[in-house]
């Protein structure tokens, strides 16, 4: 690499020096050759300013003029072009020539199979055309494209179609006008031959929006559901947020090549097609949950995102953790809450806490970027969410509603900052947020310690705690957050305490340690701490088994039971982890066994939180309970006590599993999806101790099956415990769907995460296979991605072979797609804490990128961040 990148510092933001009011586009598509002619009015904002720089990369410059003359008074480089002596208000015609087909990047217009389609967050736009590349600048946009009728039969973009026409040699043309002002990152173009799905949606205003949604030929039986999911996003934020759609269409268009998983451009959502096409023979019931919640995050952005966006990209989570808490409620009310719940939590417990102790912590709103796609975290996302959900929580539905609604009307048409949300909660609640502002800048877990006391004579309880944040890699300094603690006091004969005349409450707790009474407690509580999550943070307090237990059973929050269930299976990983490095057995006494007994014996089981409670902890998951990782050590300790659990209640899970198999046609219930998973879950478990008797039952499962979720559960259950059956049922499978690379995903990620020893091999052999294309990214997240992040025993082989072959696989992404690349490379650089021979193996793969010479940004900040942690 001939010159370093160089990072871009939220406190050196300035507003720019120009703006642009409108802009007009002409598209001129073909396949190598595309010619877009960009007119644009700019409008001076800084007096002294004389010059303005305009984004642009891998373009051709083929003709610029300023006010209709002939310009030559400017610079190009190959980051823009800098235009020199400009009066104060101007037009800008400028003409340039961009080359889909060789755009493998999946950023600014691109090909995706026979299509053309563009993704423009957060920087792709300057692929396009030189403009001002940044979210702060708004501007009307209108695009019109030409292109060969019979290769681009439909021709979209953003806003309400206003014009079309014919042309001679078989070309048509199209006119799109989008009336709100908006940044260049929400433009969308997309140009195919698709099937469609059209409906349509009548506002609680009383207007009519037509609805389209656009697929590849042969899938409109896939659609249905998509349709479904969007129509019940937009009457869900109707109700509950007060905000109704503003065009007069509203489009989806599904496409196989996509780095994201959709993308929010106004009017016209650009998705991957794994998070549209879905029915029962092809998706899972996890993958309807998938496509209703993304539906449901790309419109809810059109206000939390559209409406009001980001004044910069440091101020992401402004839009994404507020939507992804939006599509989580959303999910929530028209599903199972507590489920989502905890799989939300999954994501933060297994993978943003890693983050924040690994070389890439940064806080929700970062202060420093080199390449702003290595920002899409799960930090920004998913813990920028669990901030709004505090907010939530600190001020109640109501309050919360009233911050939102002056947002709304305060900032319309905007480009704001975290601050102005915050402000705007305060004003509209009430409630002084002051010291809650930290969540945004202060990066790190806190880890809350609890302690307690019961005196018996004064029926007095107290709760000592308290909280602190580590060092991150990102900040040394840290500053004790306001943390909303909502706990339920259970007593020990498993009956709710009511704490002034209710179950639980929030406590506020702000400070480095603090005291919490309760009087008039009858008997020694059981805490149930945290429920819900109501905080993104680590806690500790010294349960007994007893103590769990009676959670387990006993306590009126769902999430709270399922976290007990965790914390004492966590509770004896420690332990037995321990004991596998003495060369001991493993121990798990009756009376933990028995509380998980207890669970399945249940006369009116919840069979959702019995599911939930069975989907032990994963690997990774585990890792975050141990400063120093011994990852051969957790990985048999884990297996050993699933086993164990397994053996001992064979009998229980057997007879769940008989109990709640498919024994009717599918159907998409809530009671229909809480079967399938438990009948799934455990025939998996009763596979790994009833292997000849699991063997047959896997068999028939999938053989009987007439969905994709019961046909992919037996496949999981024979590749959890090696069935005999698995390679019969793997080759059946790739028979019947090897044409249909969506579907496939799920086989390649099912090898990709098998326990067997020559793994690895296999995930090599299979990057050969016919459905196989690195090219395609929902390919490679699904085989090399699944072995990388979920197979972590394999992975993490201690002769470093996974190390090795995921440079490999870097270094040819390298010169594909960068940010593909960039995302696969988290587990690598995530080594501080495991052993020295284990950190030697990864910090040579990461030299080994580093000596690329033309390392790409996205790969070059991650591999030098993940570098520092041995200086």
């Amino acid at each position: 690499m001939e010159q370093q990148p160089q990072a871009k510092h939220l406190k050196d933001y300035q507003s720019p020096d120009y703006t642009i009011t409108t802009l007009a586009l002409d598209f001129q598509l073909e396949d190598s050759a595309t010619i877009v002619t960009a007119n644009t009015h700019f409008v001076r904002q800084n007096q002294a300013a004389e010059q303005v720089f305009l984004n642009g990369e891998h373009l051709t410059l083929l003709d610029l003029k300023i006010n209709g003359q002939a310009y030559t008074d400017y610079q190009v480089n190959e980051l823009g072009i800098t235009l020199l002596n400009v009066p104060a208000e101007f037009d800008l015609e400028i003409q340039t020539q961009i080359d889909p087909q060789a755009n493998f990047s999946g950023e600014g217009l691109y090909k995706s199979g026979d299509a053309l389609c563009t993704q423009c967050e957060a920087e792709g736009f300057r692929r396009i055309t030189y403009y001002l590349d940044r979210p702060d600048v708004l501007a009307k946009f209108s695009t019109k494209i030409t292109a060969d009728k019979t290769s681009y039969p439909f021709l979209l973009s953003n806003g309400n179609k206003v014009a079309h026409g014919e042309l001679a040699d078989n070309k048509h043309w199209v006119e799109w006008q989008d009336p709100f002002p908006k940044p260049c990152y929400l433009f969308a173009l997309v140009a195919g031959d698709f099937d469609v799905l059209k409906d349509s949606y009548k506002t609680v205003s009383g207007r009519n929006v037509a609805l389209e949604i656009f697929v590849d030929k042969g899938n409109l039986d896939r659609a249905d559901y998509a349709m479904g999911a969007l129509k019940r996003s937009m009457e869900w934020d109707e109700q509950r947020f007060g905000l109704e759609y503003d065009l007069d269409i509203y489009m989806i268009v599904a496409v196989d090549f996509f780095n994201m998983g959709a993308m929010e451009n106004k009017g016209l959502n650009v998705f991957n097609s794994k998070f549209v096409l879905a029915n029962s023979k092809t998706a899972t019931d996890a993958d309807y949950d998938g496509v209703e919640a993304v539906i449901g995050h790309e419109y809810f952005h059109n206000w939390t995102g559209n409406r009001i966006t980001c004044r910069d990209w440091f101020q992401l989570s402004l839009k994404e953790g507020l939507t992804v808490f939006r599509d989580q409620e959303f999910s929530s009310d028209l599903g199972s809450r507590v489920v989502n719940r905890i799989n939300n939590v999954k994501i933060m417990r297994n993978h943003q806490f890693a983050e924040d102790a690994g070389p890439m912590s940064h806080p929700i709103r970062p202060e420093s970027v080199i390449e702003m796609n290595n920002f899409y975290t799960v930090t920004v996302y998913n813990k920028g969410s669990e901030v709004i959900r505090m907010i939530h929580t600190l001020l109640g539905e109501e309050k919360f509603q009233a911050g939102m609604k002056l947002y709304v009307s305060r900032f319309d048409g905007q480009a704001v900052t975290c601050e102005d949300f915050v402000k705007a909660m305060e004003d509209g609640s009430g409630v002084d947020l002051g010291q809650f502002r930290r969540w945004y800048s202060q990066s790190g877990t806190p880890l809350v310690t609890a302690t307690d006391e019961y005196d018996q004579a004064s029926q007095t309880y107290r709760l000592h705690l308290t909280q602190k944040t580590e060092a991150t890699a990102d900040q040394t300094e840290k500053q004790p957050q306001h943390i909303p603690l909502d706990i339920e006091l259970v007593s020990e004969a498993g009956e709710s305490i009511l704490v002034g005349g209710a179950a639980s409450q929030v406590l506020n707790f702000t400070q480095a340690e603090q005291t919490f009474e309760f009087t008039d407690v009858a008997s020694k509580p059981v805490p149930a701490l945290f429920r819900d999550f109501s905080a993104p943070v680590k806690y500790q307090y010294d349960y007994t088994d007893q103590q769990l237990a009676i959670l387990i059973k006993t306590a009126t929050n769902a999430f709270a039971r399922w976290d007990a269930a965790h914390n004492l299976f966590n509770k004896y990983l420690i332990t037995n982890v321990a004991l596998v490095q003495q060369q001991q057995a493993i121990e798990l006494p009756d009376f933990v066994i028995d509380a998980y007994r207890s669970l399945l014996l249940d006369e009116t089981p919840d069979l959702a939180l019995i599911a939930e409670i069975l989907a032990f902890p994963s690997q990774s998951a585990l890792w975050q309970l141990f400063e120093q990782v011994d990852v051969d050590a957790i990985a048999q300790a884990r297996k050993a006590m699933l086993d164990t659990l397994a053996g001992a209640l064979s009998d229980e899970l057997l007879c769940l599993y008989l109990t709640n198999r498919s024994q009717s046609p599918y159907e998409l219930t809530q009671q229909a999806v809480e079967k399938r998973n438990l009948s799934g879950i455990c025939l998996s478990l009763y596979g790994r101790v009833a292997t000849e008797h699991a063997n047959e039952l896997a068999k028939a499962h999938y053989e009987q099956s007439d969905n994709m979720t019961d046909t992919f559960a037996a496949l999981s259950a024979a590749n959890v415990a090696q069935l005999d059956c698995l390679a019969e049922l793997m080759a059946d499978f790739d028979s019947k769907w090897r044409h249909d690379g969506l579907v496939m995903d799920k086989w390649f990620a099912l090898a990709a995460t098998s326990p067997a020893p020559d793994c690895l091999e296999q995930v090599k052999a299979l990057m050969e296979h016919p459905s196989f294309s690195i090219k395609n990214p929902n390919r490679t997240r699904s085989l090399i991605g699944s072995f990388v992040s979920a197979n972590t025993a394999l992975f993490h082989a201690i002769d470093g072979s996974g190390y090795a072959f995921l440079g490999d696989v870097l270094l040819q992404l390298n010169k594909i797609n960068p940010q593909v690349a960039s995302r696969l490379i988290t587990p690598l650089i995530q080594f501080k804490r495991l052993d020295a021979t284990r950190q030697a193996l990864m910090v040579a793969q990461l030299q080994r990128l580093l000596a690329e010479p033309e390392l790409a940004k996205d790969l070059y900040e991650k591999v030098t961040r993940g570098l520092d942690q041995i200086k």
